[in-house]
């Protein structure tokens, strides 16, 4: 992807990319949950098929916009250029995350009307406690230093796998489940499922997502200072991607981490 690749385009990417994510997080946790009454076995089910997607997806839309598929790694994109690098402007990454929430809305409602139940239901799961916020604070911390880490260091080529491989542990490893994508977190509360969020439950978890963020920039900057791929983030390189949330070929345009370019 080049400069000249249109912002329209860049945020039809995120969006596909994003619903797409929702569809396999969503979808294989209905599928899993139908299968079996185990809940480990369901669980392992859909943090394997969640990170094949993810890995997947930001392969295939990298190249695009940067398969961010994750508010929090764009962001993380936009704070790079405002410290001086590349990345994305303001209104760049205010259109990626309005793409990356709506797609993820049309993801958890598509995943629903595939498995046929009824669309747009809200889910009933509600996730609440301050344990759960501290895993989501560590879960997208991690999702940026992952990012972070390997673009700073010369090793973009290697986010999708990393960061396919850091989520499936991180569903494990975390309290919360590691939802660490506002985007994602909102569009699963479309859905009254395994993967499910309680809307009521959403504020916190987004808060905690953002501080999250944060934290990871914080760390990256510690570790391996100001780097100049510190603006060539993508997902859930979401991403996602992701989410991103929270990918590839590298652009000013987009930001991404994928060859030193959330």
């Amino acid at each position: 992807m080049t400069s000249s690749t249109s912002l329209p385009r860049r945020a039809a990417a995120e969006l596909i990319g994003t619903a797409a994510l929702l569809v396999v997080v969503i979808g294989s946790g209905i599928q899993a949950a139908a299968l079996t009454t185990d809940i480990g076995v369901a669980l392992v089910a859909n943090s394997l098929v969640s990170a094949i997607g993810l890995g997947l997806i930001i392969t295939l839309f990298g190249p695009l916009s940067g398969a961010h598929l994750n508010p929090v790694v764009t962001l993380t994109s936009w704070w790079g250029r405002r410290a001086g690098g590349e990345g994305l402007g303001g209104r760049e990454a205010l259109v990626y995350a309005v793409a990356q929430t709506a797609g993820a809305i049309g993801g958890a409602v598509l995943a629903e009307a595939m498995f046929g139940r009824t669309p747009g239901t809200f889910s009933t799961q509600v996730r609440d406690g301050g344990h759960l916020l501290v895993g989501e604070v560590v879960a997208t911390a991690g999702l940026v230093l992952v990012i972070q880490g390997l673009g700073r260091t010369g090793r973009p080529k290697l986010i999708p796998a990393a960061v396919a491989a850091y989520i499936a542990a991180a569903i494990w490893f975390t309290s919360s489940g590691s939802f660490a994508n506002p985007a994602g977190t909102i569009g699963r509360s479309f859905s009254d499922s395994f993967t499910g969020i309680a809307p009521q439950s959403l504020p916190g978890f987004v808060v905690a997502q953002l501080l999250g963020g944060i934290l990871g920039l914080v760390l990256a900057a510690l570790l391996y200072g100001s780097g100049r791929a510190s603006s060539k983030i993508t997902v859930t390189e979401s991403a996602e991607l992701a989410e991103l949330a929270v990918p590839v070929a590298e652009t000013r345009a987009a930001g991404t981490a994928y060859q030193t370019a959330s």
